[in-house]
């Protein structure tokens, strides 16, 4: 199973995943009833076998992954990510974006996703 012992891994290892296309490593970051706002239909899936489907869709897409933490601010039980994502392919970007993401500490000292928006970082300021 993959643990990740700093929230500041997080990302990082969510791209390690990706390009293995290792779908259970990547459902291990997150907390079981963890909510994820899938990009493609901007629901929001609640729970591993909802975000297992959008992560099923998520590793068809070919190409490989790079992420980079943005910051990465611990209080406590709690880290508030972002991250900076891109999927390219043949030289091309297929989707990017900055991620804005909550993790919690587990009782074994590990760290996994409660709430991941893959694009909320990155979306424009609502018209005033």
């Amino acid at each position: 199973m993959v643990k990740v012992m700093h929230p500041s891994d997080l990302n990082a290892t969510f791209a390690r995943l990706f390009n293995a296309r290792d779908l259970a490593g990547l459902l291990a970051l997150y907390e079981p009833e963890a909510a994820h706002l899938n990009a493609q239909t901007s629901d929001v899936d609640t729970g591993l076998p909802a975000i297992e489907a959008a992560l099923r869709a998520l590793l068809a897409m070919p190409g490989r992954m790079a992420s980079t933490n943005n910051f990465c601010i611990v209080a406590g039980e709690l880290a508030l990510l972002r991250a900076d994502w891109s999927i390219d392919d043949a030289g091309r970007t297929l989707a990017a974006g900055s991620s804005a993401e909550i993790a919690r500490r587990q009782g074994d000292g590990s760290w996994r996703t409660v709430i991941d928006h893959a694009i909320g970082a990155s979306l424009p300021r609502p018209p005033a």
